[in-house]
């Protein structure tokens, strides 16, 4: 850092006095972080947030990263490290201290604080997220003490799909869906500003069936065989968006915290899917159906309740 985290210790003070009170003041930094560290354990049982930290070998299998560049020494901000190439069991996702058995090295990171801070860790940026590649204490104390950046030797690896600071491994789970669809759909090549983030299993596979069914109608209609790509680029563009749009204007994402308007999408076309078979067959609207969902959700007083439970007990929030 090129900043010390802490004032350094006027240099009248007597130097031995000086050394016991750095190593006091250390082991108490410890001792917190690693109380720290058991209760957002604690708490992440109870609002069902990431704790752990992601293992970037996963995260590269899974998302197929490739070659990497650097990108020169900068400073990144602490809050979007969220993994590790090899430590991501021994902290929490904010990089408190799990193991007692890291006190030492800790320790003597921490004291090094005072005089003038330590060189630039190194990491990796997948998307807008960090994995330490070597540093992983420096993080740890740089959050302990309160720092906000951090500096750092950055290697990139570019990738299709996004990463999120507050990702999981069930997250992870359903990126790799993600790359799987836009394989199949080319989605990402039609339509450069496509962002389709969801947190429903399967429901990537739902849309690529909804495409398939949508090409079937669409070719009859028109009495020609529509090419696959020129499919997916219609249906992005007269479903998919459309719908985006009426869900926003709606509003009814404020009804599901923690969810994204994609969900939101795979639900309103199972819900075309169940009024058109209420209704024997007839067509209904991707807008209509809505339209029907959003009123359902605001008549719904048990969603409501779930809604307010879900951010106000449990830190979801609304996308």
């Amino acid at each position: 850092m090129k900043q010390p985290l802490r004032k350094i210790l006027s240099l009248a003070a007597d130097p031995r006095g000086q050394r016991d009170d750095e190593k006091e003041r250390a082991v108490r930094d410890f001792d917190r972080a690693h109380r720290q560290a058991f209760f957002q354990g604690i708490l992440s049982m109870i609002r069902w947030e990431p704790v752990d930290l992601l293992p970037f070998e996963t995260v590269r299998q899974r998302l197929r990263l490739g070659s990497k560049s650097y990108l020169g020494v900068q400073e990144i901000p602490l809050d979007r490290i969220v993994g590790s190439l090899s430590r991501y069991e021994d902290f929490t996702r904010t990089f408190m201290p799990r193991k007692t058995s890291s006190r030492r090295r800790w320790e003597n990171i921490d004291r090094l604080a005072d005089g003038g801070g330590w060189p630039p860790i190194e990491v990796y940026k997948v998307s807008d997220t960090y994995f330490v590649l070597d540093g992983n204490h420096r993080v740890s104390v740089a959050r302990q003490l309160g720092a906000d950046r951090i500096e750092a030797h950055v290697w990139e690896y570019a990738t299709r799909v996004p990463l999120e600071p507050d990702d999981d491994l069930d997250d992870i789970i359903l990126r790799e869906e993600y790359l799987e669809f836009l394989d199949d759909t080319g989605l990402d090549r039609l339509r450069s500003e496509q962002s389709i983030i969801l947190t429903i299993p399967g429901g990537y596979w739902e849309l690529e069936e909804h495409i398939v069914v949508y090409r079937h109608w669409l070719g009859l209609a028109e009495g020609r065989d529509i090419p696959w790509s020129d499919a997916v680029a219609i249906w992005y563009d007269t479903v998919y968006a459309p719908l985006i749009e009426k869900i926003q204007a709606e509003n009814i994402l404020s009804f599901f915290p923690g969810r994204t308007a994609a969900d939101l999408v795979v639900w309103t076309l199972r819900h075309q899917e169940k009024l058109e078979r209420r209704y024997g067959g007839e067509e209904v609207l991707p807008s209509q159906a809505a339209e029907d969902f959003a009123e359902r959700a605001r008549s719904n007083p048990l969603r409501r309740l779930q809604a307010w439970i879900d951010r106000k007990f449990f830190g979801k929030r609304v996308s």
